[in-house]
């Protein structure tokens, strides 16, 4: 009794990975799913066209690759990976984030970085130099009053 029930439950399992086999086989590639893969690369012909929206032939045909690329089962990845590889880190739409063009991304926070820094070094002297000529046009109390007057009447002399 209990070999049937096992029996019955393997048949039953291999019935279902039968069928999961055969319909990964005969799935075919949405225009959904290549479009994502041809969203992220540019066209080898037009000058910063994404390859999901140019009509060139060679973009049609990188597609048909595409789609062909997938129905054999490979990943974004492995894609992405293949047309780099075959015509350089130019077909990408997005530089990689390694290497000398991780700068790309790094450059800019940096610069704004600076320009943060710039601005409020700027500010604290601009008011550190109000505050100075404030200070400077008060008279200095150390100044004996007499003297004070003497150099107030020469100057209305010069006049």
């Amino acid at each position: 009794m209990i070999k049937r029930i096992i029996f019955a439950f393997l048949a039953v399992a291999a019935a279902f990975w039968a069928v999961t086999v055969v319909q990964a086989q005969g799935s075919e590639p949405t225009d959904d799913e290549v479009n994502d893969i041809a969203r992220g690369l540019y066209c080898p012909v037009c000058p910063n066209t994404p390859l999901d929206v140019c009509e060139t032939q060679a973009c049609q045909d990188w597609r048909e690759e595409i789609k062909l690329q997938l129905s054999e089962g490979w990943t974004k990845e492995e894609i992405t990976d293949y047309f780099v590889e075959q015509y350089g880190e130019r077909v990408l739409a997005e530089p990689q984030r390694s290497g000398f063009t991780s700068m790309v991304w790094i450059l800019p926070v940096v610069a704004v970085l600076l320009g943060l820094v710039v601005v409020v070094q700027a500010l604290r002297s601009w008011k550190a130099g109000s505050q100075a000529t404030a200070v400077a046009a008060t008279p200095n109390p150390a100044i004996n009053p007499d003297t004070l007057a003497q150099i107030e009447q020469e100057l209305r002399q010069m006049e």
